[in-house]
């Protein structure tokens, strides 16, 4: 079965970096587009993050964070990461990963909190 396992996160000071890893199983990674979501608190929508395409360089990324993180994956290790560089406040969410398109399941995020 589909299996997604984020890792990474933490407490950083504000222009902080974290690199986020999404370990997956259960499907054919290379075939699949790739999305990092993030959700700013309990009970909101997760919002969406970046794009790595199956078509590889392409990349896709919310204008919030553009110049800012890099979506890349690794097809022999099955796993895609998002490199998150001048880490702001309002960065402080839960991440997910997910296959593009598909609604679940999801795994368990990785908390990320930039604070002073």
């Amino acid at each position: 079965q589909v299996q997604l396992v984020e890792s990474g996160g933490g407490v950083v000071q504000p222009g902080g970096s974290l690199r986020l890893s999404c370990a997956t199983s259960g499907f054919n990674f290379s075939a699949v587009s790739m999305d990092w979501f993030r959700r700013m608190a309990p009970g909101k929508d997760r919002e969406w993050v970046a794009q790595s395409s199956r078509f590889e360089p392409m990349t896709f990324y919310t204008d919030s964070v553009k110049g800012r993180f890099t979506i890349s994956r690794d097809n022999a290790k099955n796993t895609v990461y998002l490199q998150m560089d001048n880490l702001k406040p309002e960065d402080t969410a839960t991440y997910f990963c997910q296959r593009a398109t598909a609604s679940g399941p999801w795994g368990q995020g990785t908390q990320v909190t930039v604070s002073s």
